[in-house]
């Protein structure tokens, strides 16, 4: 099994990636043991000192200004954990509940944070025994970091709250821990701070959608190509030059992908002969590269965000082991987060968008060029994929409604001490629900588009569309014919875009996409 070891420098998305959905183990590095002790030992003369300091010797929040003996200080911790433990609704799912441990581990292993080497190390225990707290979808307004989310983790090292085992049941934590032989922790001066005080869960999220919405752009690039075959297209608008003269990046990578999928077409270049002649393809089809595009621009402007993030120490206050001291700040606030993960939203519903608008023009017969209405076998007695498209356009509704900003929003909290909150977990939350329709959005497409060129005898569709024709059908994705029970086509290709199906047919023919 893959490892990934934690040190003082932060991780990377591809380790994120690898703790949250590959079960990777988790391993604590010296350099960082070195590192949570000598913070350990800020914190323990700070404790010792008569000064009150800001989450080691006081309350928190709006409570700060009592100054908290020292026989109440491990209650004060445990105290902050159970209270904040307050999260309502739905669970959240396995793989973003490991993200945020594993992200929370990794700012607790950068000497920044002053828990003692030992909390640090139950938390990668809990991350290799595949136990993974139960964390419920609202309580974070992305302020003073996840608190809600965060706070459940917390519960479950000290063996309280419910967890989920290795074997997908439910129990309570302590039980679970006991049976891995792991010891709960008793929490001292600053710990039970320092376990919630992270945007872990909005970043968490951010990546895997980054690596999500990676392979649906490409996915959705070869689905463009393949409509405007079906279309009976031009592809000279994907040119390198006509790109080259507006240097966007993305745009670039989106048209050279299209081009190699329709590199030795016979179908593209006919418009002028079918029945209604055509000077340019629609804007949906002539534009893709633009949108796509687009979205891929903002991707990597994601990618730039959540690389610093990943560099972060996030948590208030922070210790400064070479000064000696503990200082509060404002880093837990997610507003780079928030924003991102908004305007990932924004790009993927209009890439949405102009998906759908393709898959409709293929069904319609006054603009599909010579296709049969609805690409019905027998159209009247069937009705062919009229329904499937009611589907797409009902999810790309969804996707604008979610596009709508949550980091615009702020809700003051606390008595007004946290009077603005970035909503990042909230953006994350719908962001999440947006890529999932994405990937059923691009699916009926390929089904259609897919559909589309079989029903153009005669004329040889390009390589690698014969050959992502060929792997859809290995699929379980059946091509034209008399009406059927569509569902199960339809979430078999969404299986197949989401898995990587798509890409990995076309690729051994046009070499790697971009």
């Amino acid at each position: 099994m893959h490892t990934v070891v934690v040190g003082t420098s932060g991780t990377t998305a591809d380790d994120v990636i690898a703790v949250a959905r590959r079960d990777a183990r988790v391993e604590i590095s010296p350099e960082a043991r070195t590192a949570l002790a000598a913070a350990r030992s800020v914190v323990e003369a700070l404790a010792a000192s008569p000064e009150p300091v800001y989450g080691v010797s006081t309350g928190f929040g709006a409570l700060a200004t009592r100054h908290i003996d020292h026989g109440l200080r491990g209650r004060l911790q445990r105290n902050i954990v159970r209270s904040h433990a307050a999260g309502m609704g739905p669970r959240v799912e396995r793989e973003v509940v490991r993200a945020l441990m594993f992200l929370r581990l990794k700012t607790l292993c950068s000497g920044h944070t002053g828990v003692r080497p030992e909390v640090a190390q139950t938390m990668a225990d809990l991350l290799n025994a595949g136990i993974t707290p139960l964390v419920h979808e609202y309580g974070s307004l992305g302020c003073s970091g996840d608190l809600a989310p965060l706070s459940h983790c917390a519960l479950a090292l000290l063996g309280e709250g419910d967890a989920e085992g290795p074997d997908g049941s439910v129990r309570p934590a302590g039980e679970l821990l006991a049976a891995h032989g792991i010891t709960p922790v008793e929490l001292r001066e600053k710990e039970g701070l320092a376990l919630l005080n992270g945007t872990d869960g909005m970043l968490g999220m951010l990546i895997m959608a980054i690596a999500d919405l990676r392979l649906l752009y490409t996915s959705a690039d070869i689905t463009a190509a393949l409509s405007l075959e079906a279309l009976l297209g031009t592809e000279k608008v994907l040119a390198p030059e006509l790109h080259a003269i507006r240097p966007h990046p993305g745009q670039s990578v989106s048209a050279a992908n299209m081009r190699a999928v329709l590199r030795g077409s016979g179908l593209t270049g006919h418009f002028q002969q079918d029945e209604a002649p055509r000077v340019q393809d629609a804007y949906s089809v002539r534009c893709a590269p633009q949108v796509a595009g687009a979205g891929r621009d903002t991707l990597d402007h994601a990618r730039l965000v959540a690389g610093r993030e990943l560099a972060a120490a996030v948590d208030n206050p922070v210790v400064l082991p070479d000064e000696g001291r503990v200082a509060s700040n404002g880093n837990f606030h997610g507003a780079p987060v928030a924003y991102v993960l908004d305007f990932l939203a924004i790009a993927a519903a209009d890439l949405g968008s102009i998906t759908e608008r393709r898959t409709d023009r293929l069904l319609d017969k006054n603009r599909s060029h010579g296709l049969p209405p609805f690409l019905a076998d027998d159209p009247g007695v069937d009705s062919g994929l009229m329904i499937a498209q009611y589907t797409q356009a009902a999810l790309v509704g969804e996707m604008k409604r979610l596009a709508v900003p949550a980091s615009a929003d702020s809700i003051p909290s606390s008595a007004m001490q946290e009077d603005h909150v970035s909503m990042g977990w909230s953006a994350a939350r719908k962001l999440r629900t947006s890529v999932a329709a994405l990937g059923r959005i691009i699916a009926v497409e390929l089904y259609a588009a897919t559909r589309a060129i079989e029903l153009r005898p005669g004329l040889t569709p390009a390589p690698a569309s014969r050959a992502a024709i060929a792997a859809l059908r290995a699929a379980g994705v059946q091509g034209p014919g008399p009406d059927r029970f569509l569902a199960p086509d339809l979430e078999a290709a969404d299986a197949f875009v989401r898995a990587g199906g798509l890409v990995a047919a076309v690729e051994p023919v046009t070499g790697p996409l971009g």
